[in-house]
């Protein structure tokens, strides 16, 4: 649960230091577990840290002066970000940045009545150590539950914190209903029932605006207020762009989690999918820019925080199906041809003559289907929804 926070001007001083204090002893970490080779003594573990932590805060003043519950969980964060490492479930970590990884995390110790209270309808207090209490804006209840607390600053300058909690799943209505969906480009998601949803991007003024924005930073010189200032500037309209896409993928997963039994969704491999067309040095790549603008499509699409979401809020109801000739096969008939989809959203099938919008009718080939397509003896894709299949095959002979 995120709520934005309004530091005074003194407050906000206090939570950069802290945020500076984490990404510092972040850093050092990253760097003792690079420098490890075949060989050599492993790097060292929480507990060693942790003990470094403490020798280096008695030798160093500044150091000392910031939180040391502050940068402990820092380091408890490196440590479960190392095992989600070597469990495979994420990248190794990477160092943080000034400016781009401004942020914290606290670990309450005592009960949350004492580290948050609200002070009227609309406002509330979260106490941060050696900062004090600061305001936020209290849109709704935080949870009892809630043991942790992120406190984070985006690259517009904005402050917001964020509470550790599970939200409850959102329970199914009983009907039955079953709604297939396909993400696209130019229609981020279109459904099975004929509804197209797109992910409401910067305007025609603001993506001007922002080119414009870019122009000027390329210019400027590197470390100069002007250059600090277009920065904020094309960081506020980027901030802007991923509240719209947030607010998208949140409204669009509740709708769906509370209208339907069942989603089925394809089965995209996104991050094989926006992997850069540039190559190597020996191997250039081809399209490479053409590539690139494509990928930023597919992200600016929220394709994955889409299907995320939609596996939180309705766990065990949105089942993957494979992708293969989705966009191909036609609904009525079943029939499979390339030449069927005549542009990105008219698909007319050679055999039937059916006609609907592409993305509708893959989506209704994904809600029909269950498990993916299956090939028969002969070597021929069974055809969708049980049709007979016009395409000649061939015949296998023995021998």
């Amino acid at each position: 649960m995120r709520f934005r926070l309004a530091p005074t001007p003194a407050q906000e001083q206090g939570l950069l230091e802290h945020c500076s204090q984490a990404r510092y002893v972040w850093n050092l970490a990253v760097e003792q577990h690079q420098h490890w080779r075949p060989g050599r003594k492993s790097a060292p573990g929480y507990t060693e840290q942790s003990r470094q932590l403490t020798e280096a805060r008695r030798e160093f003043e500044w150091l000392a002066a910031g939180s040391q519950t502050v940068q402990q969980q820092a380091l408890r964060d490196f440590a479960q970000a190392m095992s989600n490492f070597f469990a495979g479930a994420h990248r190794r970590p990477t160092w943080r940045k000034a400016g781009v990884h401004e942020g914290f995390r606290i670990v309450g110790r005592r009960g949350w009545q004492w580290d948050v209270r609200r002070l009227s309808r609309k406002v509330g207090e979260v106490r941060v150590p050696k900062v004090g209490w600061v305001r936020f804006r209290w849109s709704r209840q935080v949870p009892d539950s809630a043991k942790s607390f992120r406190i984070k600053r985006d690259r517009a300058g904005r402050w917001h914190v964020c509470f550790a909690v599970i939200p409850p799943p959102i329970n199914a209505p009983g009907t039955g209903e079953v709604v297939g969906m396909d993400r696209g480009v130019v229609v981020s998601a279109a459904l099975s029932t004929g509804e197209r949803l797109s992910v409401s991007g910067l305007r025609g003024t603001e993506a001007q605006r922002l080119l414009r924005l870019q122009r000027r930073l390329a210019r400027a010189k590197p470390g100069s207020n002007r250059r600090a200032r277009v920065k904020m500037a094309i960081g506020r309209l980027k901030a802007r762009e991923a509240d719209r896409r947030k607010d998208w993928v949140e409204q669009t997963s509740t709708v769906l989690a509370r209208r339907y039994d069942l989603i089925r969704v394809e089965d995209l491999k996104i991050k094989n999918m926006v992997r850069s067309a540039r190559g190597t040095r020996r191997a250039p790549g081809t399209n490479v820019r053409a590539k690139a603008g494509l990928n930023r499509s597919i992200h600016a699409a929220g394709w994955g925080p889409l299907v995320t979401r939609l596996e939180d809020k309705a766990p065990g109801r949105v089942e993957k199906i494979d992708p293969a000739y989705t966009s191909q096969s036609c609904h009525a008939c079943g029939y499979c041809a390339a030449e069927s989809r005549e542009s990105q959203a008219v698909f007319r099938c050679r055999a039937c003559g059916h006609a609907d919008h592409a993305d509708v009718n893959a989506a209704k080939n994904i809600r029909d289907i269950a498990a993916g397509r299956a090939v028969t003896a002969r070597g021929a894709l069974q055809p969708l929804g049980g049709a007979v299949n016009r395409e000649p095959q061939p015949v296998l002979t023995s021998g």
